[in-house]
């Protein structure tokens, strides 16, 4: 019984498996959190330039939203 014991505790202590798969959880974690902050902090940009585009295919001009106006197409 004894051995058993001491034999599955040294099985348990040589396992890493359950160690690697919480690494790779921290790392995809981190990742999402990188992603997150990318889209946040670009976000803004992001749609003033799709904006921009829209408009340009629709021939007109874009204005560029300030703090108090979104911004505006015009032809």
């Amino acid at each position: 019984m004894l051995t058993f014991f001491s034999n599955a505790a040294s099985r348990i202590r040589r396992d890493e498996k359950g160690a690697t798969a919480v690494e790779y959880g921290i790392m995809v974690a981190l990742i999402a959190v990188v992603i997150i902050i990318a889209v946040t902090a670009l976000g803004g940009n992001l749609k003033e330039t799709f904006n921009n585009t829209a408009c340009s295919v629709k021939g007109g001009v874009y204005t560029a939203a300030t703090a108090t106006a979104a911004g505006s197409c015009s032809k």
